[in-house]
């Protein structure tokens, strides 16, 4: 069996590239949303929305979740 470029198949790349994202991102997003501070109950309404709706959940966490964080004010 001989090894070559041409049995490199772009789809399973962009196939794996995808899968690692599916695990990595929301992983990410539970550690910032673990990590920072929510208007009212938002922090337990993000962490269902990620874990139940993966990629989808992240994305709208981007763009909606962040804007909801309470900043922390230095002293």
């Amino acid at each position: 069996m001989e090894t070559t470029t041409e049995n490199f198949s772009s789809a399973l790349f962009i196939w794996q590239t995808l899968m690692i994202l599916a695990l990595i991102l929301p992983i990410i997003a539970l550690i910032d949303i673990l990590r920072n501070d929510f208007k009212d109950n938002n922090k337990l309404i993000w962490i269902l929305v990620v874990l139940f709706t993966n990629l989808v959940g992240v994305l709208l966490y981007l763009m909606y979740g962040t804007k909801q964080k309470i900043s922390k004010k230095i002293a």
